[in-house]
């Protein structure tokens, strides 16, 4: 049965764009039937901890000789590890804070991205699936703008998901998002809104047919 696994990560729980753009993939993906599940983790309202040992980054057989990894961190990581392992489609709520992923986000990255587990030479158990990343963004980042290169949001999670873990990354992005908030941005409403209903669009195709 297909199985997807829903992140979100926007702080905002009453009028984030990242979370009404996964909500709308999600929508799609349940109603196509009773096999299509999903695992869904908010990682603003159930924080992860951050790595308690610098030694989970690798497996244990990786580690340095007599590392002493807290149980309860283990036994964690490797629920969070199995979570992305069971699932078919991953899909990310990544809404951009202060040029980069929230840090609630990076938490997750942290404990998945392990070399010899999920990444490395020969190591690429997640090659091939799909993964669908909603950037919401709240300014302009046009190329040619003086601000085209500030997005170091969606390079990692293309690196870390495409490059390191081999699965096939798809981005719908939604720019300007606060163009209703913020009076130097409201010469771009029309164009913010636009972007977003393209994105709905675009999720719910996804969310039908992957």
């Amino acid at each position: 049965m297909p199985h997807l696994l829903h992140l979100d990560s926007s702080a905002d729980l009453t009028s984030s764009r990242s979370r009404a753009l996964t909500a709308e993939f999600a929508r799609a993906w349940a109603a196509r039937g009773e096999g299509f599940t999903t695992t869904y983790r908010d990682l603003h309202r159930d924080p992860l901890p951050h790595l308690a040992d610098s030694e989970l980054h690798w497996t244990p057989a990786d580690r340095r000789p007599g590392a002493q990894v807290p149980a309860d961190a283990e036994a964690l990581q490797r629920t969070i590890v199995e979570e992305l392992l069971a699932a078919d489609v991953l899909l990310v709520g990544a809404p951009l804070y202060n040029y980069t992923v929230p840090s609630t986000l990076k938490v997750w990255l942290d404990n998945v991205h392990v070399p010899g587990l999920l990444t490395g030479a020969g190591t690429q158990p997640l090659a091939g699936r799909r993964a669908v990343v909603v950037s919401s963004r709240g300014a302009v980042y046009d190329a040619g703008t003086p601000t085209e290169t500030w997005d170091h949001g969606v390079p990692v999670l293309r690196i870390i998901l495409g490059e390191a873990f081999g699965m096939d990354v798809e981005v719908v992005q939604t720019s300007i998002t606060l163009a209703h908030r913020v009076p130097d941005l409201a010469a771009h409403a029309e164009r913010s809104d636009g972007e977003f209903a393209a994105a709905r669009e675009r999720l719910a195709e996804l969310g039908a047919t992957l």
